[in-house]
């Protein structure tokens, strides 16, 4: 299964070390390190892409002609299917949650370069997105078009095995790794990373408050995404850290303000304050905390998100 996927993303990504980062987190030299899926590929990069090889290649062989999914404003998947669908010459349906803004600004610029069709729906929320992305699908079919939906993030288990690929490529790249870390969103980049690492216990899944039982979900799709790749299912409990989420779902935090600062100043390496910036705010309150050992060979994967820094809330928190 794992060879069933048409090319989009430039694989495998670059692991580069962090030692500026690592020592000032009390770590030794050559033990902290991050896996770069923000410059996987095409239209600003990210993890999704990954998903998307999987996902696209089933859709070309159904004979679809219309990718749709969606998420809030400023999706990050959203913005990246739209980029496959155009590099495939499919049509791409958005299905955004929340009232649409006066400007377009981030991801939204790019969704409209892109010519993607997008639709609004009243509210944001998991479900109701979800339910919005099936509606789309139906009404393009009664058009006679040929869609192929893709839930939010592209969590399937199918979507999922493009991170079990992504453990391969770590555990080729980098000897002994003991934990990799990751925001966890929808679900598939974690669970995908699970069933590629074989155990719960080497993934640290930092929740964002995207979806709402994030663990379990985790756990579930880990199962039958491992199934699908032909692995044993991953061994032990979902490692979640749920402290970084904020007020709510992209909730700004001091914590992931001290970890973007600290990874741009130290680094050079630029986090989204919605998913890596959290994620690495978890991997900084995990070693500090004593739970990540100064010895530990810890990789933090790097999904992307580039363009929520560029929306004029985001802007402003980062530089007052």
């Amino acid at each position: 299964m794992l060879d069933r996927r048409v090319p989009l993303a430039h694989l495998p990504t670059p692991v580069v070390a962090l030692d500026r980062l690592g020592e000032a987190l009390g770590m030794r030299r050559g033990a902290l390190l991050a896996k770069l899926d923000d410059v996987i590929g095409i239209a600003a990069g990210g993890n999704k892409l990954r998903k998307l090889e999987y996902l696209c290649a089933e859709a070309q062989a159904r004979g679809c002609d219309t990718l749709v999914t969606g998420g809030g404003a400023q999706s990050n998947h959203a913005r990246l299917t739209a980029a496959a669908a155009r590099r495939l010459g499919l049509d791409c349906t958005l299905v955004l949650g929340g009232p649409p803004p006066a400007e377009a600004c981030g991801n939204l610029v790019l969704d409209r370069v892109l010519g993607a069709e997008v639709t609004w729906i009243d509210a944001y929320g998991f479900a109701a997105v979800e339910e919005g992305i099936a509606a789309a699908a139906e009404e393009l079919q009664r058009r006679g078009r040929r869609p192929y939906a893709i839930p939010i993030g592209g969590s399937t288990a199918l979507g999922a095995l493009g991170y079990v690929r992504c453990a391969d490529e770590i555990a080729a790249q980098v000897a002994d790794v003991d934990l990799v870390v990751v925001a966890s969103g929808s679900g598939g980049t974690h669970a995908g990373l699970a069933a590629g690492c074989g155990a719960h216990q080497r993934v640290l899944g930092v929740d964002v408050g995207a979806r709402p039982q994030i663990g379990a979900w985790v756990s579930e799709l880990a199962e039958a995404t491992a199934a699908l790749a032909g692995r044993p299912a991953p061994g032990g409990e979902v490692r979640l850290d749920p402290t970084q989420v904020g007020a709510h779902y992209a909730a700004h935090t001091d914590a992931c303000r001290e970890a973007i600062h600290l990874s741009a100043r130290l680094e050079g390496l630029v986090l989204d304050p919605v998913y890596t910036g959290k994620a690495m705010a978890g991997l900084i309150a995990a070693r500090r905390r004593g739970e990540i050992d100064a010895g530990a060979r810890v990789v933090f994967v790097h999904t992307g998100g580039l363009p929520a820094l560029f929306t004029p809330g985001n802007a402003a928190w980062l530089t007052s």
